[in-house]
C-alpha cells in the first residue's frame, strides 16, 4: 500500500529480455511502436482543465432601473469537487443545451422527423443570419427554432427573456410548419385534378386497422 508500481514502465524492457532469452520466439507487434513512444514517466496524476465559467450566460441580465436600490452582491467561492471526482474531466456545457431539452419536451415527435446529420455541423451561427427563422439552404427544423431563440437572446435589444425568445421562436416555427402543410395540400389537390392518384392516406390507413380491430374484439365480446 502507498507504493508505486513501476512495472507498466518496464514492459517495453521486460519483453526485450525475453526474447534476448529465447523465452519468447517473436517480439510483439506493439514492441517498434513502444520503444518509439515510451509511456510517459509522470507518475502523479494532473487535474483536467477547468473551466472558469460552468453555464455560459445566454444573454446580459437587463440593468436595473434607476430607482431599485442596488444591493450588495455577497461575495461566494467556487463550488469544490468531490475527492471521487478530483480527476473525472470537467462537464461541458453548450448555450443551446438547456434550450434543445425545453423544446424538444415540448415537441418529442420533432426527433421522429428524418433528418440528414450531414445538415448541420454545429457552426451555423458563423456562417447563417438568424434574424430570420427560415434559411435557404436548409429545411425547417427543430434546430432552427433552438438558433432563432439563441440569436433573439444575444442580439434583441433591450434583452428579452428566455421564455420570450422561446415563444417568439415557436410560433414563427408554427407558422412555417402551417404554410408547408398549406403548400403540400394545394400541390396534391392540383396533382389530383390532372388525373394523378396517391392512394390512402396514413389516418385513412389507421383508422381502417382501429376498425379491424374493433370488429375482432366484438366477435371475441
Amino acid at each position: 500500500m502507498g507504493r508505486h508500481d513501476f512495472r507498466p514502465l518496464r514492459v517495453h524492457q521486460t519483453a526485450s529480455q525475453l526474447f534476448a532469452s529465447e523465452r519468447i520466439k517473436t517480439v510483439p507487434s506493439w514492441h517498434s511502436v513502444l520503444s518509439s513512444i515510451p509511456p510517459a514517466q509522470t507518475l502523479v496524476r494532473t487535474q483536467p482543465l477547468q473551466h472558469h465559467q460552468e453555464h455560459p450566460p445566454l444573454a446580459p441580465p437587463p440593468q436595473p432601473e434607476q430607482h431599485e436600490q442596488q444591493l450588495p452582491r455577497s461575495s461566494t467561492k467556487p463550488r469544490r469537487r468531490k475527492a471521487s471526482k478530483l480527476f473525472q474531466p470537467q462537464r461541458i456545457v453548450y448555450e443551446e443545451d438547456h434550450l434543445r431539452r425545453e423544446f424538444y419536451g415540448d415537441h418529442p415527435w420533432e426527433l421522429a422527423r428524418p433528418r440528414v446529420v450531414l445538415e448541420n455541423d454545429g457552426r451555423d451561427a458563423e456562417r447563417k443570419d438568424w434574424s430570420l427563422a427560415t434559411q435557404p439552404d436548409r429545411p425547417i427544423d427543430g434546430e432552427s427554432v433552438i438558433q432563432r431563440q439563441l440569436h433573439l437572446l444575444q442580439h434583441s435589444q433591450p434583452p428579452m427573456t428566455s421564455a420570450k425568445a422561446y415563444d417568439i421562436a415557436r410560433k414563427e416555427f408554427y407558422d412555417l410548419r402551417l404554410q408547408q402543410d398549406i403548400e403540400r395540400r394545394v400541390a396534391k389537390e392540383e396533382a389530383m385534378a390532372t388525373g394523378a392518384y396517391f392512394g390512402k392516406s396514413v389516418l385513412q390507413v389507421g383508422m381502417e386497422l382501429e376498425d379491424k380491430v374493433f370488429e375482432e374484439w366484438k366477435a371475441w365480446a
